[in-house]
């Protein structure tokens, strides 16, 4: 829609903008930069709030990207190329202030670096349901995550599923997974601390060593070789592990001998970058944005929001985010607040 639509009464066009920008594998600032007024098409964007993803992103704030990687790992909106210095990120829910009528004033959820305002194509912008909250509304990319991969391992009824790695995406795949009926989903983590709220969701917890055996499908999002033996082990005879964890430059060593392929295992990968084969040809990703966010109505997954912090602060946040998990073992979506940024 174009911008002669926009009403009158708009909110005048910011000038400036303040952005978070990786500029050295491990060290982060914030800069000023100026704002152009939106052309045609656009819309400007006032920051509510952005989130921390722990796995993707403390890669990249790490400076583990492969080479190879490099153009499949870009962002939307995006700036600047890896290893730094690089503005990035991809969880953004805020205002729109200009842009067309039937968009001024919406809460709207965005594919974003972190930033106070921006301006984006409209089409770029998912508004939000009138029942989730612009808090929650965080939790959207990696819900869109979660469920990509129950399409593209769907759980069936009855069935006993195991979640390893009790992250933000294990616990919303272990949300998911439990809806289904009659299934017993059952989370595994190295902290204990996950426990609580992993039952809140509707499943049990155990640590690795007491996990229960012979799941029908594994989903293994903790991002370590060691997580990743642990489910192959869970699995039973001809059972689906389902791959979520992305390692970056690391290499990861699978215990592939023994009863592997007697067990006959079948070990895949699940990524959010493609809508899953099974419903692509009938959903585009603006759809599954859509159902994202459309899920998020529940206010038991405000569990998963356990710390907020302003965005003056994020830098040192980038910092304690890409530390091990058994640093900050309460730590799970971490949400970026920009009220005092403005």
């Amino acid at each position: 829609m174009p911008l002669s639509t926009v009403s009158p009464l708009s909110t005048p066009i910011s000038t400036m903008t303040r952005a978070c920008w990786i500029v050295a594998p491990g060290r982060a600032e914030l800069r000023d930069e100026p704002l152009g007024p939106p052309a045609a098409g656009e819309v400007q964007v006032r920051a509510l709030h952005s989130a921390v993803s722990r796995g993707t992103e403390s890669l990249v704030f790490r400076g583990e990207v492969p080479a190879s990687e490099h153009a499949r790992m870009r962002c939307p909106f995006q700036s600047g190329d890896f290893p730094a210095p690089v503005k990035y990120g991809y969880i953004g829910v805020g205002v729109v202030e200009v842009g067309p009528v039937d968009l001024q004033g919406r809460t709207v959820f965005c594919l974003h670096p972190h930033q106070t305002r921006y301006n984006v194509p409209a089409t770029a912008v998912h508004v939000l349901p009138a029942d989730v909250p612009a808090p929650r509304a965080v939790l959207a990319a990696q819900l869109e995550t979660a469920v990509n991969a129950l399409w593209d391992a769907p759980p069936r009824i009855g069935e006993r599923i195991a979640v390893v790695g009790g992250g933000v995406v294990g616990l919303l795949v272990a949300w998911l997974a439990a809806r289904v009926p009659g299934t017993t989903v059952q989370l595994v983590d190295t902290l204990a601390a996950r426990a609580e709220v992993a039952m809140r969701l509707g499943a049990s917890f155990a640590l690795p060593d007491a996990a229960a055996p012979e799941a029908e499908r594994v989903f293994h999002a903790s991002g370590s070789g060691s997580g990743l033996a642990t489910a192959l082990r869970l699995a039973g005879f001809e059972a689906t592990v389902v791959e979520l964890s992305w390692y970056g430059n690391r290499a990861v060593a699978l215990p592939l001998g023994e009863d592997f392929h007697a067990r006959r295992l079948r070990l895949q990968s699940s990524q959010v970058g493609h809508v899953a084969a099974a419903m692509r040809s009938r959903w585009t990703r603006d759809q599954r944005m859509g159902l994202a966010l459309s899920l998020l109505n529940d206010p038991v997954l405000d569990a998963l929001i356990n710390d907020a912090a302003p965005f003056d602060a994020l830098p040192e946040v980038l910092k304690r985010s890409s530390l091990p998990p058994s640093a900050a073992p309460h730590m799970l979506c971490q949400r970026i607040d920009y009220d005092a940024a403005h």
